[in-house]
């Protein structure tokens, strides 16, 4: 794992919307994620912990 996953993992734990956006760009993935954490924080941090994590 290099040091730009581990610094985008912590980024989702504290602001999950923008570590989904640098993962991932502008889309329904980010859209996704900004109204998962607008509702309830914790959906939204597993949700850009899953989008980080995936590749």
């Amino acid at each position: 794992m290099d040091s730009a996953k581990v610094i985008n993992i912590i980024i989702a734990i504290f602001l999950p919307p923008i570590a989904v956006f640098m993962a991932r760009g502008w889309g329904s993935e980010c859209i996704l994620d900004i109204v998962l954490t607008i509702l309830f924080f914790f959906p939204g941090m597993l949700y850009a912990l899953w989008t980080v994590l995936q590749d």
